[in-house]
This record gives structure tokens, C-alpha cells and sequence, in this order.
């Protein structure tokens, strides 16, 4: 699959797959506790039979003990309707117990799952999805679910098993009187599965309104969205778009809470309305010379009847909220089928010892096919173990695209990229990422402790290791003067620290880890003269004795790289040391003619 960073992501259609389909892979999300489900089936099925069985004594009471005034059987019949409701509720505590566990188990599983899935998806993926859109699916989509897969599957065993044994019990009772009361079951069907459907429709488009919520917060509500919404004076404009985005979620909302609802009463009403129904094709029985119905009788078997109204309509609601949450788990299925390109070989090659030789052979690298030319056509370049290479170029010329390459940020399209003559794309994961370290333009340094960001690099690392690797950075000085040292929060994404500072916080990370191969994406591009001159000492200390790949954009930083190349559309123009290219006097040297120009004039 190609990728094209410049365009939005659109998640892939599923209106063709059949709901069947869903409902299959739903259930196979509970395979793994199949065995605690068992345990509630078994809870369910003997609350039920406990449950139903309080009519049939209350039948005995009304009509044998209390007519014949038998006090003990009295006496035994409605102890035993009480031990019937401490039954039921004990059975209830512990149904809900299990399930409520497995389902909170389901739940992490997916939210591992997408979690997992993410972090194997290509650099372009995030390069072109709002992270309030990767936020929503975790948090709203999974979170919505919770009541179904907590509490539905459960509810739909419950009421289904409370529903067919109350009709058994019913049909044991009066055949006539349960055939009057299940006339009208066929039609509440029809209105739940209605009013499910209109349901599932208006959830799909809440839930991708939430997201677009969720990706205005995160963007405009971050310590660059506020900057920039401060010094633009664009504040009230960014309440009013956040007015209008949760003005259409109060109307979804609305309508996915009415949806149906008058026709969901309606139900409600009718059942209601039922015991006096069955009273009244009771007395048409009696007078029409049918067979006589004993009080008992009737009143077991409405009482019958309203235990059947509880369990049915929520029968009937759970199959609305089924089909609602389709909505929610065919928004996690399309994050869970999103193809990873970007994987391990079947037996991939660990290397233990890493030298750091890096080569590009015959590289061909484009991000969608649709592309008019190749982001990089035909690189070879060598690299050897502890040599420095430096890439230069105009902008769009595919400098960062190269060195993204070699730590598989991106995958070739042509050719291949080797370290010590294996291809990075048959290493095994954890060799790569020892094998490559990467400092970029754009450091990000977690909401955490001084020590936390560091530590990320290597979690083990003592606080000697910690200071040893500052000290080399030419920060450790800087952070003795903090308040709590090392333990000083950065700040969201660092904004604590300048610049120059982070950057240098992001070296001693890269010292930390330690890694044979150094890739340096213009560290130093957004930094003034002074901070740049601090950061490339640390640079310089961190590059020695690695293989380092320089990505510049200023061409004073690589004047004393081994080898510069020069790219121009992707191709390689020109390539030497900084003298043989200066004496050449083709583009390097105009690059560099160009820096004196633009280089700052000395107060």
C-alpha cells in the first residue's frame, strides 16, 4: 500500500460486510472467557427456573392453604417465596459480578488491541490523521461500548432464558390465557429492530462528531494551539467553531436519545395494559360456559404475566442497543483492519555485535503511486562503520525522506538499505532500534520528570549513567540549577525549556541509548547562531565514534563530514568532500554561497 502524506485519511467502507459477519467476530471477542460465561449461563438459568416458580407457590397459598386453612403449608409456601427472592437476588449479585469482569476484560482487550495496532502503523498514517481522531476511537467508541459488552450479553441470556421460562410456566398454567398474551409479540419485534436500525445510523454520525470535538480540543487546547490562537487573536473564533461542533452534537444526541421512543412506549403501554386484558378474556371465558379459571390460577398467572413484561421489553431494548453498538465495534474493526506494511520477516536476522556500516543500493522510494516522479530515484551512497555522511539540498529535494529510511520509518519502494549487509527490512525490530538513533528538528519530550524523558531511552539507566550522558549533552548544568533537578517536570511537550535546551535534553537521550548509527535530521535548523553552537558541541560529542548521517540544512554544520551528497528532485547532483565540492563550484557551492548571504551580520 502506497501513502500519501498530503492527503486525509478516510477509514475503508464497510456498508457491504453483513451484520452477520460483525455479530461473528463480536462474539469470538468473549472466546477467551468462554469458561466464566458458562458459569453466568448456569446463574442465569437457575435464577430464572427460582424466579418463576414464586407464582406457582403464590396459586398453592391462594388457593389450597389459605381456602382449607392449613397454616404450616401456609406457613411453608410463603417461606419459600421468600427464599425464592433471596435465590434470585444472591444468583443477580454474582451474574453481574462475572460479567461485568469479563466484560471489562473484553474491553481492555480492545483497547490493547488498537493501542497495539496503532504503534505498528507507518509514520505517514499519523502524518495525516487528526490525533483527536486516534484519541476518540480509544476512548469515546470503546467507552460507548461498555454497557454492551458488560452488561448486554449478559441481559440478553438473562431475559431470554427469564422470558421462555416464564412463557413455559404460562403455558402450564392457561394455554388460552398465554395465547392472548404473546398475540402482539410479533409486532413489538418488528418495532424494536425499526427503531434499532434508525439508532445505529444516528450513533455512527455522533460518534464521528465526537471525534471531530476530540480533534479540536487536542489541536486548538495544546500549548502551540493556544500560542497560536492567542497571537492570531483568533480565541473567540475558536470558541464559536467549538460552539457550532458541540451544537450539532447536542442535536445528535437528542435525536439518537428519542429515536424511537414514542414507539418504544407504545410497547411499554401495551404490556402494561395486558393484566387487564387477561382479566377480561378471563370473565369472557367464565360466561361463555368455557372451562372455569380459579382465582389462584389468574392471579399466578398474571403475576406470571408482569414478571414477562420486565424481561421482554428488555428483551427488546437490548436488541435496539445491539445494533447501536454495531456502529461503535465497525468503527474499532476499521482501526483493528488497517493494513500494516511496515513488519518483521518470518525470521528476522537479529545481529548482536553492530558495527554500523550503512548503505543505500539502487534506492527508489515514493509515497503513493499516483505521484508524478519519485520522492528518491536510484540513491546508492556507502556509509562506512564510523564515517559521516551529510545530505543536502533544497527543500522537497528528499533529504529527511533518506534518513527516514534507514530506521524503517518508511519502507523502500526500489532497491534496498543495509546495515552491516543485512536489509533493514529482515532485521528483527529490537536490533533496529538498537542499531539507529534519530535526533530531529521537532524534539518532543514527554508531560513527565527530567529523568522520565531520559530514562525512555533506557529505563534502567542509573542516575550516574543519566548525568554522565547530560554532561556529554552540555545540559546537566542546567538542570542542577532546576529547583527538583532531575525531577523537574518538562512541561507539556517541553515548553519549560527553550529550544536549544530541548534539544540538548534530546541528545543526552540519544547518548543514553547509545546507538552504532546516528541519524541527525536538522537538529540544528531552528536554532540561532549562539544555541546552535551549544548544540552542535553536543552533536559533535555524540557523533564520535558512530556512523552519522546529517541531514542539514545548514551547510556550516557539515563542512567536516567524510562524504556530502547533494540531492536535487530526489536524485543524487553531486557528491564529495566539502573541498572537492567547493573546487567543483556546481549547486553545493552555490548552497554554501547562498548560506553566506543569508548567514546574520555580527553586531
Amino acid at each position: 500500500m502506497r501513502i500519501d502524506a498530503e492527503s486525509n485519511w478516510t477509514p475503508p467502507s464497510r456498508d457491504a460486510e453483513q451484520p452477520p459477519a460483525e455479530v461473528r467476530r463480536i462474539l469470538r471477542l468473549f472466546h477467551p472467557y468462554r469458561g466464566r460465561l458458562a458459569v453466568v449461563g448456569l446463574l442465569v438459568g437457575a435464577a430464572s427456573l427460582v424466579s418463576v416458580a414464586s407464582p406457582f407457590l403464590l396459586r398453592e397459598i391462594l388457593d389450597t392453604a389459605i381456602p382449607q386453612g392449613r397454616t404450616g403449608l401456609l406457613s411453608l409456601l410463603a417461606l419459600g417465596m421468600i427464599l425464592t427472592a433471596v435465590m434470585t437476588s444472591v444468583f443477580g449479585v454474582l451474574q453481574t459480578l462475572i460479567s461485568t469482569t469479563v466484560g471489562q476484560r473484553v474491553m481492555h482487550d480492545l483497547r490493547t488491541g488498537v493501542y497495539a495496532q496503532l504503534q505498528r502503523m507507518p509514520l505517514a498514517f499519523f502524518t495525516r490523521t487528526r490525533t483527536g481522531e486516534v484519541q476518540s476511537r480509544i476512548a469515546n467508541d470503546i467507552g460507548g461500548m461498555q454497557a454492551t459488552v458488560t452488561s448486554t450479553a449478559t441481559s440478553l441470556v438473562s431475559n431470554l432464558t427469564a422470558v421462555v421460562a416464564t412463557v413455559v410456566a404460562m403455558l402450564a398454567l392457561d394455554w388460552r390465557l398465554t395465547a392472548v398474551s404473546l398475540l402482539l409479540l410479533p409486532l413489538f419485534v418488528w418495532i424494536s429492530r425499526r427503531v434499532g436500525r434508525e439508532r445505529k445510523k444516528i450513533t455512527t454520525q455522533r460518534q464521528k462528531q465526537m471525534a471531530a470535538m476530540a480533534a479540536t480540543v487536542t489541536e486548538s487546547l495544546s500549548v502551540s494551539g493556544i500560542l497560536l490562537g492567542r497571537t492570531m487573536g483568533r480565541a473567540d473564533s475558536l470558541t464559536k467553531s467549538f460552539a457550532e461542533e458541540s451544537e450539532r452534537l447536542v442535536d445528535l444526541e437528542v435525536r439518537s436519545s428519542m429515536a424511537g421512543r414514542w414507539r418504544m412506549s407504545t410497547i411499554g403501554i401495551v404490556m402494561a395494559a395486558m393484566p387487564a386484558l387477561i382479566y377480561w378474556a378471563a370473565g369472557l371465558a367464565l360466561q361463555s360456559g368455557g372451562a372455569a379459571i380459579s382465582i389462584g390460577t389468574l392471579v399466578a398467572f398474571v403475576s406470571l404475566q408482569q414478571g414477562l413484561f420486565r424481561p421482554a421489553v428488555s428483551l427488546l431494548s437490548t436488541g435496539v442497543q445491539m445494533q447501536t453498538s454495531l456502529a461503535l465495534f465497525q468503527r474499532i474493526f476499521e482501526y483493528l483492519d488497517l493494513p500494516v506494511d511496515i513488519t518483521e520477516p518470518e525470521k528476522p536476522v537479529r545481529l548482536e555485535k553492530i558495527r554500523g556500516e550503512v548503505r543505500f543500493e539502487d534506492v527508489d522510494f515514493v509515497y503513493d503511486d499516483t505521484q508524478k516522479r519519485p520522492t528518491l530515484d536510484r540513491i546508492d551512497v556507502a556509509v562506512p562503520a564510523g564515517g559521516s555522511l551529510a545530505v543536502v539540498g533544497p527543500t522537497g529535494s528528499g533529504k529527511s525522506t533518506l534518513s527516514y529510511l534507514v530506521p524503517r520509518l518508511y519502507d523502500v519502494t526500489g532497491g534496498r538499505v543495509t546495515i552491516d549487509g543485512v536489509d533493514v527490512r529482515e532485521l528483527d525490530f529490537d536490533s533496529l532500534a538498537r542499531a539507529v538513533g534519530v535526533v530531529s528538528q521537532e524534539t518532543y519530550l514527554f508531560h513527565a520528570s527530567v529523568a522520565e524523558n531520559l530514562r525512555f531511552a533506557k529505563p534502567d539507566a542509573t542516575q550516574a549513567e543519566m548525568e554522565a550522558a547530560a554532561r556529554a549533552a552540555q545540559i546537566h548544568d542546567h538542570i542542577a540549577t532546576l529547583p527538583d533537578g532531575y525531577d523537574t517536570l518538562v512541561g507539556e511537550r517541553g515548553y519549560r525549556f527553550s529550544g536549544g535546551e530541548k534539544q540538548r535534553l534530546a541528545i543526552a537521550r540519544t547518548i543514553l541509548r547509545d546507538p552504532p548509527v546516528l541519524i541527525l535530521d536538522e537538529a540544528t535548523s531552528a536554532l540561532d547562531t549562539r544555541t546552535e553552537q551549544a548544540v552542535q558541541q553536543a552533536i559533535d560529542a555524540l557523533s564520535a565514534g558512530r556512523t552519522t548521517i546529517t541531514i542539514a540544512h545548514r551547510l556550516s554544520t557539515v563542512r567536516g563530514a567524510d562524504q556530502i551528497v547533494v540531492l536535487d528532485a530526489g536524485r543524487i547532483a553531486e557528491r564529495g568532500s566539502h573541498e572537492e565540492l567547493l573546487d567543483r563550484d556546481g549547486r553545493y557551492a552555490e548552497l554554501v554561497r547562498r548560506d553566506a548571504r543569508l548567514a546574520p551580520v555580527a553586531p
